[in-house]
């Protein structure tokens, strides 16, 4: 018998509505990652029950009821809610997305076989668990599997298509025979999944622990196509030649830059997987024979643009991923001086720093070479310190204010010929820009 111990408002709430007369139970991910012991940040507790909207209104003063799914919200405290779903079934699905028609089901059965997959689709009230389509075994299994026929589960929803992928990568479960073959029959759904929802499902693949296998799955069973199909051209494009460190076609360092990447960040890996794009149009062979991408930094960082325009992400998405591919070609050598790494800095934005580091490393592994060299463990080191020295009098610890309390001074010249002579001094490496430092120097000078 399969207990679980709910959260004593989550058996509250269910008590409520039997109380009542009304079945109530936990439905879908909580109950899922509860089995795998597995951390539920981010994952709402859903309900089902028998009780019309109508009648979950009448039970709870502050409900709100705003669609047509039978979803009712009740608020809890501290601006926290509860989305308790009435049975229903649902018929006819023209935009493979949403149900043209609605019912409320008379019973549990009903509900759960409208669900999308088994590891989805088991219940739990506190006392009974509800498994019709032995979800808890897929789970042991390590399997995703859809309900009944996987061709009439996608074509009723074709999110869940990449909702497939999505699971597998975050659980490293493996997608079933059938269910697999199906997301490549009926990959072109997807033309009908707004912009939005595929970004949604591209970035939570991108965050789990499985990037790479969930990538490899999109392209192995078309479902890229329909999202990136920028990197599916990238397969074609030879990079491989003796005069260059790269040993796989660019569409592959795509893939293991991206399988390499370090950083958590899904934008940051998103600029790993598309950072060399503009060498699909730069591609070129010299009078030598020599194959060349002659500033395909600077044309990927325009397609790059495109492809986050069509995905609708945010400004400030746009812009730090358009940073790191535009700059990811930055120069490595021991002659460079400090004004140029401030540039540099400058460029992309000290906030980015580590995001285009982790993704200069992972460029490297990914195409074959070694993780790091002395010259790229100088120019860290060489970062460090340039980062301690101020860009400009503006980038000082302390300002004219502090100039003027510490030696009583009134506003004038004299305030600004004192930051100059203290800008001076860490410029020459003679003081550190730190508050402290600077505040006991000018002390020296009453």
């Amino acid at each position: 018998m399969t207990q679980l111990i709910l959260p004593k408002k989550v058996s509250q709430l269910i008590a409520d509505f039997k109380k009542h007369g009304y079945e109530c139970y936990v439905v879908g991910g909580y109950l899922r990652d509860q089995l795998l012991k597995r951390q539920t940040d981010g994952i709402g507790i859903d309900f089902t029950t028998n009780a019309t909207p109508e009648q979950i209104l009448a039970l709870f003063e502050n409900a709100k009821y705003e669609n047509r799914f039978g979803t009712v919200i009740v608020p809890l405290e501290k601006g926290d809610f509860f989305e308790i779903t009435t049975y229903r079934t649902e018929n006819n699905y023209r935009d493979s997305r949403h149900p043209d028609q609605i019912a409320w089901g008379k019973s549990l059965a009903e509900d759960l076989k409208r669900r999308d997959f088994t590891i989805n689709a088991f219940c739990y009230d506190g006392k009974t668990f509800v498994d019709l389509f032995q979800g808890k075994a897929d789970l042991e299994k390590k399997i995703i599997r859809t309900i009944g026929k996987p061709e009439e589960r996608f074509q009723e929803d074709a999110l869940r298509l990449l909702r497939a992928v999505r699971f597998s990568c975050q659980l490293g479960f493996t997608i079933e025979q059938e269910t697999r073959r199906a997301l490549k029959t009926h990959n072109q759904l997807l033309k009908r999944i707004s912009s939005e929802r595929l970004r949604d499902e591209l970035m939570k693949i991108l965050a789990s622990d499985n990037p790479y296998d969930g990538m490899m799955l999109l392209k192995e069973t078309g479902l890229l196509d329909h999202i990136l199909p920028e990197l599916v051209t990238a397969f074609s494009i030879d990079q491989v030649s003796p005069e260059r460190h790269h040993i796989y076609d660019l569409g592959t360092h795509l893939f293991m830059t991206l399988k390499h990447c370090q950083n958590k960040n899904p934008l940051v890996r998103l600029a790993c997987l598309l950072h060399d794009l503009g060498k699909i149009k730069t591609r070129a062979i010299d009078p030598n024979g020599i194959v060349t991408f002659y500033n395909h930094e600077i044309v990927g960082t325009e397609m790059v643009y495109e492809i986050g325009k069509r995905l609708k992400l945010s400004k400030k998405e746009l812009v730090k991923l358009t940073k790191l591919v535009r700059y990811h070609q930055f120069t490595v050598s021991e002659l460079q001086t400090d004004s140029a790494l401030k540039r540099f800095i400058r460029n992309v934005g000290p906030d980015n720093l580590q995001d285009i580091i982790d993704l200069r490393f992972a460029d490297r592994v990914g195409s074959g070479a070694k993780l790091t060299s002395w010259r790229t463990e100088l120019f860290l080191e060489r970062l460090k310190k340039v980062q301690q020295k101020p860009f400009s009098i503006t980038d000082l610890k302390i300002d004219g204010i502090q100039v003027m309390k510490t030696l009583k001074l009134k506003p004038g010249p004299k305030v600004g010929q004192i930051l100059n002579q203290v800008f001076a001094q860490v410029e020459a490496n003679k003081l550190k820009n730190e508050k402290k430092a600077l505040l006991s120097y000018l002390k020296q000078l009453t």
